[in-house]
């Protein structure tokens, strides 16, 4: 365990580095507005408060021991919050490498021996080396999750199920077909099938640039789904390009009731249904 006089000079002049810290992060950081302003300050306190207790509890070299984790999920806890408010890494990280420049200032008025300020130097840089590098991991995970979830918002948002008429589905796609989408696509046309008990989906990829092999079978499969919970599918969208291709591709969709247009797939459906559509009579002006 390294021996250390940090926890000490902390608490004896902690008033005096968490003004000089707090005044670093806003030189260094993004201009805030006043309630930022309260709220950094809070968390600075916070920080330096858990920090006196590790140091004091724990070696200041392996912050994997459990006297670090009530500091571990502060600085996760803040990384998040600031990843969630548009915080860059650097931005989120200056939160525990601008307290360097106070601390190496205390030190140095704390401290004459050569020797003893060079350790305790050393002690300092590496403590907050480690701090930082886990705030920026931190927020690149928060981060990580962040857009992960904004990507499957997006998904469900880009695969609405739609209700043409009673019994019958419309899914409309736009954009690729990839595996991820897939699945969405799949749920939630099952979950529509089960919620509305309609019998007839129309898939609709006027909206797909391109299919290939792949795209293929993911309708596919898409389609045998929806049978497996008693709907019938047709596919609608078949550009002549797109018809082209799929026959190149030597896929088999004669099981599968194909139109041009999502009308053409609507007035197939309303015939399966049982309805039909009619011109209202002209009335006469004579």
């Amino acid at each position: 365990m390294s021996a250390t006089r940090l926890p000490e000079l902390l608490a004896k002049n902690h008033d005096d580095l968490l003004a000089s810290w707090v005044a670093v992060q806003q030189s260094q950081g993004r201009r805030l507005s006043p309630s930022e302003e309260k709220a950094h300050a809070n968390e600075s306190r916070e920080f330096l408060s858990l920090l006196r207790q590790a140091i004091q509890n724990g070696n200041v070299r392996d912050l994997n021991r459990t006297e670090w984790d009530a500091i571990r999920d502060f600085l996760g806890a803040l990384s998040a919050s600031r990843a969630k408010g548009g915080y860059t890494p650097s931005q989120t990280a200056i939160f525990v490498f601008s307290l360097k420049q106070p601390v190496f200032e205390l030190l140095r008025n704390e401290i004459s021996d050569p020797r003893e300020l060079a350790d305790e130097i050393w002690n300092s840089t590496t403590l907050l080396d480690q701090l930082g590098l886990f705030t920026t991991e931190a927020h690149q995970k928060s981060r990580d999750e962040i857009l992960v979830r904004q990507q499957h918002e997006l998904l469900e948002l880009s695969t609405p199920v739609v209700r043409l008429w009673e019994n019958i589905l419309a899914l409309p796609l736009i954009g690729t077909l990839d595996s991820s989408r897939t699945q969405v696509v799949m749920q939630n046309l099952l979950e529509a099938i089960v919620s509305t008990r309609s019998d007839i989906a129309i898939i609709d990829i006027t909206g797909v640039p391109a299919v290939d092999t792949l795209v293929a079978q993911h309708l596919l499969k898409t389609v045998a789904a929806a049978r497996l919970m008693g709907a019938d599918c047709i596919i609608s969208g078949i550009r002549p390009q797109i018809a082209q291709t799929i026959i190149h591709l030597g896929v088999d969709l004669s099981e599968v009731t194909t139109k041009a247009t999502l009308a053409d797939a609507f007035s197939i459906a309303l015939r399966r249904a049982g309805y039909a559509v009619a011109a209202l009579a002209k009335k006469s002006t004579e």
